[in-house]
């Protein structure tokens, strides 16, 4: 009895080590490090959609032609996009009628939007959806899965970059410097693409 014990032990310690030697060999997969800002190379220009906007009528894309345009995608429940929206109303006054446009396209329902605009008087355009609003986000074909969520598309309609996170002061004082010189023709597409990737 004691000796088939033994052997019963050893056989399963030798099991054992072979199973640790085995997994040690094993590749072990490393998580790609996150990627605060979402690339958009590939894109040429941003798709054309239609949402309602605060009145419940729809408003197209389109109407915002010939700017600039932060497409900054929120919801009332989410806190960081509730931080952000003081800023982003002082960014767009500072802008003035000629400058960078910021439209909301808030994921969420119509009712809590309305409250929360008005509430924190909103002075930018905002659009409303729900899983419409998802969807005008993932046709840009730049994959998302946490708000906020902030689209840069120049005054062609081009979309030039996406930043996923919260907006401080320093990002939108760095777009608004290379949107700047690309109006300027400092720089090409090409490298205020790079610019934006690097906020």
């Amino acid at each position: 009895m004691h000796r088939s014990f033994l052997i019963f032990a050893a056989a399963f310690v030798a099991l054992l080590a072979g199973a640790l030697f085995y997994a040690a060999r094993l590749p072990v997969e490393q998580a790609a490090p996150p990627q605060p800002v979402a690339r958009a190379d590939d894109v040429v220009e941003y798709p054309a959609f239609t949402l309602a906007g605060l009145d419940g009528e729809p408003r197209a894309f389109s109407e915002f032609d010939g700017r600039h345009r932060l497409l900054n995608f929120w919801a009332t429940w989410c806190a960081p996009c509730r931080r952000e929206i003081p800023l982003l109303n002082e960014f767009h006054a500072e802008q003035g009628e000629d400058g960078i446009l910021v439209i909301g396209i808030a994921v969420d329902f119509a009712d809590a939007v309305n409250q929360f605009a008005e509430e924190f008087d909103i002075a930018y355009p905002v659009l409303v959806g729900e899983q419409d609003a998802i969807d005008v986000a993932e046709q840009s074909g730049i994959a998302f899965n946490a708000m906020p969520f902030t689209m840069i598309v120049g005054r062609d309609g081009q979309l030039l970059g996406a930043y996923l996170g919260e907006l401080h002061r320093k990002h939108l004082a760095d777009i608004a410097t290379i949107l700047g010189r690309l109006d300027r023709e400092e720089i090409s597409v090409d490298s205020a693409k790079g610019a934006l990737r690097g906020l």
